[in-house]
């Protein structure tokens, strides 16, 4: 499992990537991966495309950095999810609350 980050040049976006396993032994990582940052980010993506796995905490962590990015008003995209990953995210009608691609 690795989290990964990177901000754009002009700082209005924050991309993170996640590889392997998406649970709860990533919770600190990702946390960091976004709160490290002293200019909040206008939106941000979270790349699952190397995701194998996600649990019911790492929803709990995607639930956290919306409401770090904002809430109902952030911009939190979901992206490059396989299969399994997007119909975990389906199930859980996370495709309410994020932009999911």
């Amino acid at each position: 499992m690795s989290v990964e980050s990177d901000v754009s040049l002009d700082g209005k976006k924050l991309t993170i990537v996640v590889k392997g396993r998406f649970d709860f032994g990533s919770h600190q990582t990702f946390r960091d991966a976004y709160e490290r940052f002293y200019k909040v980010p206008e939106s941000y993506v979270v790349d699952l495309k190397e995701t194998t796995y996600m649990d019911s905490s790492a929803l709990g962590m995607l639930l956290l950095l919306r409401d770090h990015a904002g809430g109902d008003q952030s911009e939190v995209r979901v992206v490059n999810s396989n299969s399994d990953v997007r119909k975990i995210l389906a199930i859980s009608n996370f495709d309410k609350l994020f932009d999911i691609s």
